[in-house]
Parts: C-alpha cells; sequence; structure tokens
C-alpha cells in the first residue's frame, strides 16, 4: 500500500507529510522503507503528547480539553497540521489508545482515529483494533495508508 500511495501522489505531482500519535513513527518508517520516497514524503511529526500536537501541529487546546487527544476531530487538525506545517499537498494522521492500558478517559484500548486530508478533502476513520500494542499500531498504520489512498483515488 506504501508504494502504491506514493507512486500515486508522484503521478498527481502532490507531496505527502505525517502526523503520529500511537503509531510512533510507523507510517514514516514503510514510507522511507521505499527507494526514491524522497521524491513525494516531505516528512513527518511524531506528536505523542498533547504539548506537541497544540504546540506543532496546530491542534487547538479547546479540542484537546473537550473531547481529548483520541478524537476525530484530533485527528482531522493532525492531519491539516502536518500537511500546512511541512508544507505538503496531502496530511495523514493517527491519534488512538494502543495499549496495554487506556488513558483514564473511558476509551478502549484499540480505538484509533486516522485522517487524512488534501486541503480540500478530509476523511476520518474510527476503528477498534484487536489485539496487543503491536498489532493495534501495525492495523493503524495500515489504516492510515488506505485511507490516504481512498483520498488521493
Amino acid at each position: 500500500m506504501a508504494a502504491r500511495l506514493l507512486q500515486r501522489l508522484k503521478e498527481q505531482g502532490r507531496t505527502l507529510a505525517t502526523a503520529e500519535s500511537c503509531t510512533g513513527g510507523g507510517i514514516g518508517h514503510v514510507l522511507t522503507a521505499i527507494p526514491g520516497s524522497s521524491a513525494v514524503y516531505l516528512g513527518g511529526v511524531i506528536s505523542y503528547t498533547n504539548g506537541v500536537k497544540a504546540g506543532l501541529l496546530h491542534v487547538p487546546q479547546q479540542i484537546l480539553d473537550t473531547v481529548g487527544a483520541v478524537s476525530p476531530e484530533t485527528a482531522e487538525a493532525m492531519a491539516q497540521g502536518a500537511r500546512t506545517a511541512i508544507g505538503a499537498d496531502v496530511g495523514i494522521s493517527v491519534t488512538g489508545l494502543a495499549g496495554p492500558n487506556s488513558d483514564g478517559s473511558g476509551k478502549p484500548v484499540g480505538l484509533v482515529y486516522v485522517g487524512a486530508s488534501d486541503g480540500k478533502t478530509t476523511l476520518i476513520r474510527e476503528n477498534i483494533f484487536p489485539g496487543d500494542r503491536e498489532a493495534v499500531r501495525d492495523q493503524a498504520v495500515r489504516e492510515a495508508l488506505r485511507l490516504a489512498l481512498e483520498l488521493t483515488q
């Protein structure tokens, strides 16, 4: 999927940026494993804390305070923030709870929101992934790539 996404964006003459929380750079890792990815993938932000989400990605503090970091609103703001902060045409984001424990918010482990934005259209998808921390993170990376492919078709 990563190779398909990079090829599609290259053909469209567009660039890509990422904003990752629970995946900790997993999307960037799979993208940069592909030779020539630098023609499309400009970079990413690992926004593991709310301070980084607000400070670098411009996720409004009100969103973080009211609905939390694990929310569709945060995923949307992260995708848009990655795109604008890095200067890319498309931004993709992931925020969620990979486990093994919840964050005390009452949201279940495995809840992950992925986002993709190109400045005109933003897609957000809620997922509840089964499995341990590694399985949740792997599924989140795949779903983010799938959503970006959907956005760019």
